[in-house]
């Protein structure tokens, strides 16, 4: 499925009206190399916070001509945040309140108790949520993990360094990888407020994407052993098989975000580039094949993640797709309009600097490549 029913289309008009908002309020952020004394009131995101909930636990759907939108599907994030990235700013949407990266972990590896409280939190007024994996020492490659929990009377003791999470440095609220012993068992996940003493959190200045990333630091933060994600889970299903439901899905909403500033970048240069430049006319148009390329592979990996959460090869080869794509359509749509360009057009030189931060999210590029390899490998070795 690469086309939109009625359903979605309806979705896909609403976020275009509602997300050019966005973008005056974008350029605003942007002047902040850490963003984080800024947060604009835009409906689109007061809305987008109360979504992206599951429905055993929402009470508040989004309804358009008389359509129920929960924004839980794969589907549905994608059409929602290209929109939204190509009609008003990604890094925006990614410093929007919600429980989109945290949300994911807790639904698949809560229990009912811990997804209530999760979610009726996040529900109840717009809260901020965190996911925090990435680590200085070693990226976010779970073999090199150095934050650990440490039992402890009546739960664990948190102790160490995240950093490049999103929202970190706004979020009362989220989910942390630790180990607690060696090996790939040895790791879990855990809710932690941040609140709590120990816990240090500030905001990170970053070149693109502002406002959007922090950091977080924790010494011996008491984690209450019911704030513990996966206890009522086998070994096995606690820690990797987790984070496949929860960074599938994820990916493909990357590559949404890098399909949105592909599509403003390409808008952008058609609009500016002079009608007689007959050869940019030809790139671009070169360019939109491209972009309507990755962006069908998008939605194909959305279908089959929808399908089964654990189809991984289509979201990473979308996400690395995208993430290339994003780069190259504002790097095109900059060197068309010439030498000043990033300063005579400050909003295409803001999404060129947005665009590399699509390569980081859920993943960089080698790690998808590794994902779609070994997808393949498994594939050309299965019984005929």
């Amino acid at each position: 499925m690469t086309g939109l029913d009625h359903r979605l289309r309806v979705l896909r008009r609403y976020v275009r009206a509602e997300a050019p908002a966005l973008r005056s309020t974008a350029q605003e952020l942007d002047a902040h190399p850490d963003g984080s004394t800024l947060y604009p009131k835009v409906p689109l995101l007061d809305r987008l916070a109360t979504l992206q909930i599951p429905r055993p636990y929402a009470r508040d759907p989004l309804v358009i001509e008389g359509h129920e939108y929960f924004l839980t599907s794969a589907v549905e994030r994608v059409v929602f945040h290209e929109e939204a990235a190509a009609h008003g700013d990604a890094a925006l949407l990614l410093s929007a309140p919600g429980s989109l990266t945290a949300g994911m972990l807790v639904a698949a590896l809560g229990d009912d108790t811990q997804q209530r409280a999760f979610f009726e939190r996040v529900r109840a007024r717009p809260t901020w949520t965190f996911l925090a994996m990435t680590e200085p020492q070693g990226g976010s490659d779970a073999g090199t993990l150095h934050t650990t929990l440490t039992p402890c009377d009546g739960g664990y003791l948190l102790n160490g360094s995240k950093r490049f999470i999103g929202n970190a440095h706004r979020s009362p609220l989220g989910v942390v990888t630790a180990r607690t012993g060696p090996g790939p068992l040895g790791i879990r996940c855990a809710l932690v407020d941040t609140t709590h003493p120990g816990c240090e959190a500030g905001p990170l200045a970053t070149l693109g994407m502002r406002g959007a990333l922090g950091t977080l630091d924790f010494q011996d933060v008491f984690v209450p052993e019911a704030q513990v994600l996966g206890r009522h889970l086998s070994p096995t299903r606690r820690g990797m098989w987790g984070w496949l439901h929860a960074f599938n899905p994820l990916r493909c909403v990357a590559a949404a975000l890098g399909v949105g500033i592909a599509r403003a970048a390409h808008a952008y240069a058609h609009q500016h580039l002079p009608s007689r430049h007959d050869l940019g006319r030809r790139r671009l148009d070169t360019l939109g094949a491209r972009i309507r390329g990755v962006q069908s592979l998008t939605r194909f990996a959305a279908t089959a993640v929808d399908a089964d959460p654990a189809n991984a090869h289509l979201p990473s080869a979308a996400k690395s797709a995208a993430a290339d794509l994003a780069v190259e359509a504002t790097s095109t749509a900059l060197r068309m309009l010439g030498p000043g360009a990033r300063l005579e057009h400050p909003l295409l030189d803001k999404w060129a600097r947005d665009a590399f931060g699509i390569e980081c999210m859920e993943g960089t590029s080698h790690v998808q490549s590794t994902s779609v390899f070994n997808a393949l490998t498994r594939a050309d070795t299965a019984p005929r």
